[in-house]
């Protein structure tokens, strides 16, 4: 036979659990499984009904295809009246006490000591003369660890599931636990204090948490954006499998027991979170230091990357040696990436990476390929009143100027009346600064008789080069 829990409604109307009275039956289960018309749920409302965890410590993924939210209520430990009477048959002798005079109720919550432990039950001290029974049921399907406690002397949680059985009250250690953790989230639903667990499971509907022994409910739109990235595919399997078994910091939003609801939102404790691991990254984060992270954010001023907890920017100067004109042309959202740390301000919060310092630097190639005199082919990208600015053909990630009173023998006004944007030129290196990073070239000066031997020189030096390699 199986025995309701009470509708208690309102979570913040609900009477105390230790206090409500459940119905009376014959014979007793703990706890009732939950109907089809409770695990028909739609991810609109946000709703699930929540079962606890196994006692066991397999880290099986939860898959329950047929039904868009779990239930977070008992996996049916129950006890009935063939286990009474076992109990009862391996007791001693004692006298029978009234019903009546025990004081307790079912559903009361209660602390007790062990006093003597048999194959098939454990009696409980429950004070002031009263002795209750864990029955054999319940101790087949708990695990080493739990069965350890259950040793005289020890101090345990246990749930009254029948105060008036005839072989005494009947108890249960695996609801004791379980009320205990209803009221834990309850207590974080109040509080609003983030909790992090892990990902156990998936259905359609979203994703399976576990809260203790109970079990969560994240819907899909309750998923942060951070991991929303992740989700590809067509199937549940595909979106979620991988994520299994993954830490997940959430909030808890509803705590409904008369249903057997347990709601709970990544999306909720995101920012949140966000703060909290960007504080202890920041505190323990070194300039210098190479991170692989993760591109969450893209801006027009550059792009946010998380590098394990916290997001740093990286400037649109530092993705890349080469003119970046947007970052969405250098890198895309979800993209893994490896980075530098080049600035951490630990009031203000911010990290400063690199992306570019993790690539070769194109002036090491200047410095070993480039010097003044040599023709160079450059392509013309920038007009400025005070000159043009060229990028090399061949080092695509240089740019040199080309000033103004270098673009031609007769006085130039504007830099437009000789050279336009997108013009490949001929230009004579005049000027190579590594250390500032500044190339200076010339477009006068090509033909220029004061750089003849050096073309002369220059030419031969290919000549012979050529002949070589022949």
């Amino acid at each position: 036979m199986e025995v309701n829990r009470p509708e208690l409604g309102d979570q913040s109307e609900q009477p105390n659990p230790t206090n409500t009275e459940l119905p009376q039956t014959e014979t007793e289960e703990t706890v009732m499984d939950a109907t089809p018309e409770q695990e028909t749920v739609t991810e609109e409302t946000a709703t699930t009904e929540a079962t606890p965890a196994p006692d066991n410590d397999e880290t099986t993924a939860i898959v329950d295809e047929n039904a868009d939210a779990p239930s977070a209520g008992s996996d049916g430990d129950g006890i009935d009246e063939e286990e009474e009477q076992e109990a009862s048959a391996n007791e001693a002798p004692q006298t029978e006490r009234p019903a009546e005079t025990s004081g307790l109720k079912r559903g009361d919550l209660l602390e007790g000591t062990v006093t003597r432990t048999l194959p098939t039950a454990v009696y409980v001290d429950l004070g002031e003369g009263r002795e209750g029974i864990v029955p054999s049921r319940e101790l087949e399907r708990m695990n080493r660890t739990l069965l350890e406690q259950l040793t005289p002397g020890n101090t345990i949680s246990v749930y009254v599931v029948n105060p008036r059985a005839r072989s005494g009250v009947i108890l249960s250690v695996h609801l004791a636990l379980e009320e205990l953790d209803w009221r834990k989230a309850e207590e974080y639903r109040q509080s609003k204090a983030v909790y992090d667990g892990r990902i156990a499971g998936y259905n359609k509907g979203g994703l399976i948490v576990r809260f203790g022994r109970l079990r969560g409910f994240v819907p899909h739109s309750q998923v942060s954006d951070t991991r929303m990235i992740d989700m590809q595919g067509e199937t549940p399997e595909e979106r979620y499998g991988k994520m299994v078994n993954q830490p997940i910091a959430v909030k808890v939003m509803e705590v409904d027991r008369g249903r057997n609801r347990l709601i709970l939102s990544e999306r909720a404790a995101a920012r949140e979170v966000r703060e909290r691991r960007k504080a202890e990254l920041i505190e323990e984060l070194e300039v210098g230091e190479v991170r692989t992270g993760r591109v969450v954010s893209i801006e027009d001023f550059g792009a946010f990357v998380d590098i394990g907890g916290a997001e740093g920017l990286v400037h649109r100067t530092e993705l890349s040696w080469t003119h970046v004109a947007h970052p969405r042309d250098v890198v895309e959202l979800g993209q893994e990436v490896t980075v530098e740390v080049i600035s951490v301000d630990r009031e203000r919060k911010r990290i400063g990476l690199s992306m570019k310092s993790q690539q070769e630097d194109p002036w090491d190639i200047v410095a070993a390929n480039y010097s003044v005199g040599q023709l160079v082919q450059a392509t013309v990208t920038k007009l400025t009143k005070f000159g043009a600015f060229a990028r090399l053909v061949e080092a695509d990630a240089i740019e040199g100027l080309i000033h103004i009173s270098e673009l031609s023998d007769e006085r130039v006004k504007h830099p437009r009346e000789v050279v336009e944007i997108g013009e490949t030129l001929t230009l004579r290196v005049v000027k190579v600064d590594v250390k500032n990073r500044r190339l200076g070239l010339s477009l006068k000066r090509v033909n220029s008789a004061e750089y003849l031997d050096y073309d002369l020189k220059f030419a031969a030096d290919n000549q012979e080069g050529e002949d070589s390699d022949e």
